[in-house]
């Protein structure tokens, strides 16, 4: 009974995300408080013991470092001259967006804040440029989604964290690609089948012209933000630092040498978000004392075979992800259910299962009821017919819990 009890927590949690605008994290640690502590009898420090102290402090030392480039200007001014490279090509600046939106989420901003920096710039451009909205939105989006699993990024660090814990440490740089691979191909395509390929047959002069792309020059502040990006890359990748204490120290660097506004930064931050994740992992904590996961995980199990677990779960982790929060509330939800749900189907690549998830989750999440559909909607100029861009959207994310689905039985 204490297992349907706490497994309806969690159904409830999701359920909240994807109907309200409520934080689900607050909502979570109320009910690991009343389920774990009053119904299941677990110590309060047990419950609290849940809480991810080493995810929150890597949330906060990424998102505080890159927030600082956001706010002094660095990331912007690397986008614009990134841009710029396009000489006039319509054809080429929906696929330098992409490119660009990659490499800005990959070093560490992730795809919300890349997509936040550059939408609104994309969308002028492109409007000028003449080239679809909903094409570009499709190329800055994935851009950004595609980066979104790297290492140094807060949803990379939030899914690596949680694999650790489910037995599969030391595998960031292949989740990173798998997620890369998927977006790619997905968004290549698009951009054939939504006619990006007839931009290649003309120019246009308004790019070289736009102010939303004028190249401001690097001062030193810049130049040191960029000294500090890359030195966090090296030292993780080649050192093996941990990511989020060299990122704070890197923020620290910045802070003390008055090159970014620390106290702006701070405001900026995603704090909505690691309450999110953190919250939620203390109640998957609560399921996994009372058996409420290994529930969940039969629930899963009955819909899945060996041969089609990877398809099944890439669409039911993208159907909820339409709706829900994909790095805060549907990933460290379903992730956990790995390992158990192996064993229930009596084989299978725990691996492939677990990227099944990520991918079938993010591909989703240009629809306009997510918070990166919703932000490259807001960008669109004024001119442009919001409603149509909508219902595309909606159309896109629904279409790729189906396509994702196809996509992740065939990939693993």
């Amino acid at each position: 009974m204490l297992a349907w009890i706490s497994l309806a927590a969690l159904m409830t949690a999701v359920t909240l995300s994807m109907f309200t605008k409520m934080n689900v994290g607050i909502v979570s640690l109320a009910l690991a408080w009343i389920v774990g502590v009053y119904l299941g009898g677990l110590p309060l420090n047990t419950v609290i013991g849940a809480f991810p102290i080493s995810l929150f402090l890597t949330l906060v030392g990424v998102t505080l470092l890159f927030g600082m480039a956001h706010v002094n200007g660095t990331l912007e001014r690397l986008a614009a001259h990134a841009v710029r490279l396009c000489y006039g090509n319509a054809g080429l600046i929906p696929v330098m967006f992409f490119f660009v939106a990659l490499g800005l989420s990959t070093i560490g901003p992730g795809n919300i804040a890349t997509a936040a920096l550059l939408a609104p710039m994309a969308m002028a451009i492109g409007h000028q440029a003449g080239v679809p909205p909903f094409l570009m939105i499709l190329m800055v989006g994935n851009g950004a989604q595609a980066g979104a699993l790297s290492p140094f990024a807060p949803t990379g660090v939030i899914v690596n964290g949680v694999m650790a814990r489910i037995g599969l440490p030391d595998v960031e740089w292949q989740t990173y690609a798998n997620n890369l691979l998927a977006h790619l191909v997905i968004t290549m395509i698009a951009f054939v089948v939504f006619g990006g390929w007839r931009l290649f047959t003309r120019r246009t002069e308004a790019v070289d012209a736009t102010p939303v792309v004028a190249t401001e020059p690097f001062a030193w502040q810049h130049w040191l933000t960029v000294v500090v990006l890359v030195a966090l890359v090296i030292g993780v990748v080649v050192f093996n630092l941990q990511v989020g204490m060299a990122a704070l120290t890197g923020a620290t660097i910045l802070s003390l040498a008055r090159a970014a506004d620390e106290k702006e930064t701070i405001k900026r931050m995603p704090w909505n978000v690691v309450l999110m994740v953190c919250g939620v992992t203390v109640l998957i904590g609560v399921l996994e004392r009372t058996q409420g996961m290994d529930l969940f995980t039969d629930l899963l199990a009955r819909v899945s075979t060996p041969g089609t677990v990877t398809g099944v779960i890439a669409f039911v982790t993208g159907l909820v992800s339409v709706y829900s929060s994909t790095s805060g509330v549907v990933l460290p939800a379903f992730l956990p259910t790995v390992p158990g749900l192996v064993e229930r189907l009596g084989g299978g690549d725990t691996l492939a299962i677990a990227s099944a998830m990520n991918v079938g989750g993010h591909l989703v999440d240009l629809s306009p009821l997510s918070t990166m559909g919703a932000l490259c909607l807001a960008a669109l100029p004024p001119s442009v017919d919001v409603r149509k861009v909508f219902n595309q959207l909606l159309a896109w994310g629904l279409s790729m819990t189906v396509v994702g689905a196809l996509l992740c039985w065939v990939m693993f």
